[in-house]
């Protein structure tokens, strides 16, 4: 299988000036379209609609935390640890 990093995710959308050039805002948006296109593809049992918008949220999330000044990874384990 094809893998990918975050480190991939952020250079990529640093290239495209998504992160300075865009707002968490704008992120908050785009994550919420994701979701519904989860959500979508969960309803209609589409399993290559399922891991694209997963992946895409992925993605959105990496952003996102790149324009917060987080580190996904550390969001997760924070959570982790809650649980």
């Amino acid at each position: 299988p094809l893998t990918v990093t975050l480190d991939q995710i952020s250079h990529w959308a640093h290239e495209r000036n998504l992160i300075k050039g865009a707002t968490p805002q704008a992120q908050m948006l785009k994550l919420t379209e994701e979701m519904g296109e989860l959500a979508g593809g969960i309803a209609k049992n589409k399993p290559e609609v399922i891991k694209d918008s997963i992946g895409d949220c992925v993605v959105v999330l990496t952003i996102l935390c790149e324009q917060l000044g987080l580190v996904l990874e550390d969001c997760v384990a924070y959570s982790y640890d809650q649980i």
